[in-house]
């Protein structure tokens, strides 16, 4: 008879080293809590240093994990390289790409600057963290997350063409990374969020509602009306589904998107 292992097991990331972008809030932080609660030693990477601190000190005294964080700039080649020269020798075995921009701009008013901004944290980044990860384990395989949205599969917002479009670009990535490394023992996935309520969000309705801009209202009226759970969703609620990917409860797991929408998209 062969012996199960618990739920405790197969949950636990302990003796695992977990990186994860877009650390220093939203879903991010919830994602970097949840993994040191689950053991995993991390590194913690984000453009904002401050929230990095004050995430890394909150996981430390809870859970007495290690803790490395990083101020990378995405956007940058050079700098997602850097991170890895510093990284040699404590490579993550466990990587999950959060860090994206969210910001609403007219297709027509769209320019060659701002758009090169958007693709390069919300897809070239997720692609060199990608090929790095990979490279340094091609003998041993690993595990890698993504996070995509529910914008790229259906556009319901207006003004987010230029972000639909780098999101649909990591689900490709994703779904191509799954075919060709899957037989190299990596597990490559992808969750597509919608309607969470992060800082991002909760900014954006506050300034909506101050400047009156009555289409961002509309719009997440409408999609609210939408929504067959009838309210926002939470980091956390994102975060948990991650860490079960991450974790060895989803070791048959490969090339899959997962909607954490509160069934949006089934709408």
């Amino acid at each position: 008879m062969v012996e199960l292992q618990s739920i405790q097991e197969l949950i636990s990331l302990k003796g695992r080293r977990s990186l994860i972008t877009g650390a220093a809030s939203g879903i991010g932080k919830a994602t970097a809590l949840r993994f040191g609660e689950a053991g995993s030693d991390l590194e913690l990477v984000d453009i904002n240093l401050e929230g990095l601190k004050t995430v890394a000190s909150e996981i430390k005294s809870r859970y007495g994990v290690e803790v490395g964080i990083h101020r990378v700039d995405l956007s940058k080649k050079s700098e997602i390289d850097k991170l890895w020269e510093d990284l040699s020798g404590r490579e993550p075995d466990i990587l999950v790409n959060i860090a994206g921009i969210y910001v609403f701009k007219d297709f027509l008013e769209l320019n060659e600057d701002f758009l090169e901004k958007i693709m390069s944290v919300n897809l070239y980044s997720v692609l060199w963290m990608c090929q790095h990860m990979i490279r340094r384990r091609l003998e041993r395989g690993g595990v890698i997350i993504n996070v995509g949205s529910i914008e790229s599969i259906l556009p319901f917002a207006r003004n987010l063409v230029h972000y639909d479009v780098s999101k649909i670009g990591v689900l490709g990535l994703t779904r191509a990374l799954a075919r060709e490394y899957g037989g190299k023992g990596f597990r490559v996935n992808i969750v597509i969020p919608g309607g969470i309520e992060t800082e991002g969000v909760k900014k954006l309705k506050k300034e909506a509602l101050m400047k009156l801009r009555t289409d961002i209202i509309k719009t997440g009226m409408d999609f609210k009306r939408r929504l067959p759970m009838s309210r926002m969703g939470k980091p956390d609620e994102v975060a948990r589904v991650i860490l079960f990917l991450a974790s060895d409860l989803a070791s048959y797991v490969n090339g899959t998107a997962i909607p954490v929408d509160g069934g949006f998209l089934s709408s």
